[in-house]
């Protein structure tokens, strides 16, 4: 396979991507916001109980999973993730219809037989823990895998995400501890996602830091603040950060600044919020002024995924729910 060819200046004014790489970032975006406006609408029209997602966040979230080492054991990346992670797993090659399946909770749902929130994603193939919903336990959770990863050698990492509200839990305290001690440091990537809202609070009065990512200074850490709503400085800043890791084994801790499209959650409404930056919105602009897509292009794509993303909606809405003597499944190693 020949090497994708660089955009030149009238092409691109500020990205230093790829063209073919430019055009993967926006499609996968694009899925991830239709499946997310797809799970709202099954919410508001009684097809499912509760929502809770990432709409505003698929800039910094796509980058990610493009970026991480998918597979199975040691070698591979780990992801201990929180709710808001639709387009990570996406990125990573997941169908929409599972996050269908779990938000309508059918027996078909892959997450958990559909016995678990909207979200809450889990695929142990690709080493993708169960997302809990406890806030921020993660953060305590992820060490355990990256100190197995430091014993075992290798370049494989584990990813840690999570908002910034819950970095007021002992959680994230007790992550910046384990991945720092001097004698055994661990090869994490400790992410926070900072919508700048925890559920209806705003951050402004609960932060007596700077920035969050000022905090892993205390723990040597190296740590940097980006800004989560440019897919292309997500990317930079997601692969020099993952390269670090990887080669030196040490945490990285990065903040990265999103939006909050629909509130926090159907407890909210899960209605569209206008002066959040959407963006999807400025990276479409981007795309045209530099020649990358054009609007009918990019339209286009937005129209195909929300036929498929209805379709799909469709086949669930038939689809049975979960038996009840089904009810003990998918507590503990099954088979075992």
């Amino acid at each position: 396979m020949s090497r994708p060819r660089l955009l030149n200046r009238e092409e691109a004014s500020s990205a230093t991507l790829d063209r073919e790489l430019l055009v993967r970032i926006h499609d996968v975006m694009v899925k991830a916001r239709v499946l997310e406006e797809r799970l709202i609408q099954m919410y508001k029209q009684g097809h499912g109980y509760f929502w809770i997602g990432g709409p505003g966040e698929e800039a910094f979230n796509v980058p990610l999973g493009l970026l991480m080492k998918k597979g199975q054991g040691l070698d591979s990346d780990y992801l201990h993730a929180h709710y808001r992670q639709s387009a990570t797993l996406l990125a990573l090659g997941e169908e929409p219809i599972g996050a269908l399946r779990q938000m309508k909770n059918t027996a078909t749902d892959p997450y958990s037989g559909g016995r678990n929130f909207a979200g809450h994603f889990s695929r142990r193939e690709w080493n993708i823990a169960p997302v809990s919903s406890p806030i921020e336990v993660q953060y305590a959770i992820a060490p355990g895998t990256a100190m197995a990863q430091k014993r075992h050698g290798g370049d494989g990492i584990t990813i840690v995400t999570g908002g910034d509200a819950g970095t007021a839990e002992g959680d994230f305290a007790s992550c910046l501890v384990w991945s720092s001690r001097p004698a055994n440091p661990l090869p994490i990537l400790i992410i926070v996602t900072n919508n700048k809202w925890g559920i209806s609070t705003t951050a402004d009065g609960q932060h007596g830091e700077t920035r969050i990512s000022d905090r892993g200074r205390a723990f040597n850490i190296r740590s940097k603040t980006i800004n989560g709503n440019d897919p292309v400085e997500a990317w930079r800043e997601l692969k020099e950060a993952m390269d670090y890791v990887r080669t030196e084994r040490k945490p990285f801790l990065m903040e990265a600044m999103v939006s909050r499209l629909y509130g926090h959650s159907s407890a909210s409404g899960a209605n569209f919020v206008a002066n959040e930056v959407d963006c999807l919105k400025e990276f479409e602009a981007k795309l045209e002024k530099d020649g990358v897509l054009t609007r009918e292009q990019m339209e286009a794509l937005r129209n195909r995924y929300t036929e498929e993303l209805a379709a799909a909606a469709r086949q669930v809405r038939d689809e049975p729910q979960p038996a009840p003597e089904s009810i003990w499944n998918h507590i503990y190693a099954e088979g075992k």
